[in-house]
């Protein structure tokens, strides 16, 4: 395992100078690599080890991590480990990290924002939003071994929810964070590694639970519902590699 404690400070250490998004992260890393501190094919210290050596959480370790992977610098092993791919110089040139928000920070954010629109649409909805909800719950069951149609439907139902509270503003942010993450190369290599069947039966699960609480016009049951949704989602998406 690559040992980082003898990385020169001018590249790493000063925390407070450097970038702490997970792309500064993941180019500190890159640098790390591109210079012989850890060799081709040399497994990655743990993300926890990561995250103390930088001084970032643990979730930017995991969204600077699948950064690097996506762009071939390093291989993923679930239950392994992280290693270096290979040796980085042929792609010196040409490595460039894309700019914005960490798709788990915006599941994140979405637990908050998502929970309180799901609370007011308990007490705003119509008849006609029920309809819309149940329409999306049933293509999601109904389509549960198709993940593309399973996941047009899952938009549908979170776009239904925040159209139910009647306010616009509520709507373009839930279309806005959704479309964001799912665009995201990042979100697609996250979901490659952890999205699963079994993840669709609970969050049908978890859906259902929503659509309850909103139709029997509780608040408190609708954020609380959501909440633990997106919860488990970030969850899943953060299990340790090893």
């Amino acid at each position: 395992m690559a040992d980082l404690s003898h990385a020169p400070t001018g590249r790493v250490a000063d925390a407070d100078a450097a970038d702490r998004s997970y792309v500064g992260l993941a180019n500190q890393i890159y640098e790390l690599i591109a210079a012989g501190d850890i060799a081709p094919r040399a497994r990655l210290p743990s993300e926890r080890a990561l995250a103390e050596r930088f001084g970032v959480s643990r979730t930017q370790v995991r969204e600077a991590i699948i950064a690097l992977e996506v762009q071939g610098v390093v291989e993923v092993r679930v239950g392994s480990g992280i290693y270096v791919a290979e040796a980085p110089e042929a792609r010196a040139v040409t490595f460039k990290l894309p700019r914005g928000l960490g798709p788990i920070e915006t599941l994140r954010a979405r637990a908050v924002i998502e929970s309180g629109i799901a609370a007011l649409a308990a007490t705003e909805r119509k008849d006609s939003d029920l309809d819309r909800l149940f329409a999306a719950l049933r293509a999601m069951r109904e389509n549960m071994d198709d993940k593309a149609a399973n996941e047009a439907a899952d938009r549908d139902f979170h776009l239904a929810i925040a159209r139910a509270t009647g306010n616009e503003v509520l709507q373009f942010v839930v279309t806005a964070m959704w479309d964001s993450s799912r665009a995201d190369p990042l979100w697609k290599k996250i979901e490659e590694h952890f999205h699963t069947p079994a993840l669709r039966e609970a969050s049908q699960d978890d859906h259902q639970r929503i659509f309850s609480a909103i139709m029997a016009r509780d608040a408190s049951a609708a954020r609380a519902a959501m909440q633990a949704h997106l919860a488990r989602v970030v969850g899943e998406f953060t299990q340790a590699w090893r």
